[in-house]
């Protein structure tokens, strides 16, 4: 009578497969790749704790300073008072501005001359071009403070897209591996299934560093643009007031 492998493990109950037992005992190509994907799991939940909390802060102290902003009577007291006052995106534009057009003011009552010529430190020939240099002083305050809070933040949309990928060439060098080790004395099933089991762990410790990063990007970069909305109407409001007061 005919040997079939499925009468040779069906008479094996009590057999279980250790899944992660045979993920410890991995060798070669199949342990680099899990080693890799671990060591980008735990980077991207660094950067998923690190970044939440710095956005989080970042927009709770923007939005405090917007407010202490419209209520303020005079914008020389108030920076005197925001060099107190937690760091934020709105308060460095606001600094960045408000120097800017100090110096302005004082090249209008002759206390202060920068040199005449078409470099970006030359003096504004006009009231326009001084009120551009005030909107790029603004812009750039914005643009370093964002860009800042950014970095890192595209490392996770790397890892979200290359880890699945990782994790099934670890995969199928497994399964290469299993068929190569086939011995013909032995079930088929035996031999093959431990290993086939090993590797395709690689796929799913693959899944599981790329589905956290994925949802962790999506959500840091919509906490971003709910920051630059703060930042846009911010500066909306500031330019519209260093308009009507300065530049009417």
């Amino acid at each position: 009578m005919a040997f079939h492998p499925l009468v040779f493990l069906a008479a094996q109950p009590d057999t279980k497969l250790d899944v992660f037992g045979q993920v410890l005992e991995s060798k070669g190509m199949v342990l680099a790749v899990l080693i890799v994907l671990i060591a980008l799991s735990v980077a991207c939940w660094f950067i998923i704790g690190l970044k939440t909390v710095a956005i989080a802060r970042a927009i709770t102290n923007t939005r405090r300073f917007i407010q202490t902003f419209r209520s303020a009577t005079r914008l020389a007291e108030l920076y005197q008072v925001s060099q107190a006052m937690p760091a934020s995106p709105a308060r460095d534009m606001f600094r960045a501005g408000y120097e800017e057009l100090d110096l302005i003011l004082r090249e209008r009552e002759g206390r202060s001359a920068r040199p005449r010529g078409d470099g970006p430190a030359a003096a504004p020939e006009s009231a326009s071009e001084a009120f551009e240099n005030i909107e790029r002083s603004l812009t750039q305050a914005a643009q370093l403070a964002t860009s800042r809070l950014e970095r890192m933040v595209s490392f996770l949309a790397t890892v979200g897209s290359a880890a699945p990928f990782i994790g099934l060439f670890g995969t199928v060098w497994g399964i290469m591996n299993a068929f190569g080790d086939i011995d013909p004395n032995l079930p088929i099933l035996q031999t093959v299934t431990p290993h086939i089991a090993e590797a395709l762990v690689a796929t799913a410790i693959g899944l599981l560093a790329a589905i956290p990063s994925v949802m962790a990007y999506n959500f840091l970069v919509g906490r971003m643009k709910q920051l630059e909305i703060h930042l846009d109407d911010f500066s909306t409001d500031y330019l519209n007031i260093l308009r009507r007061h300065f530049f009417s």
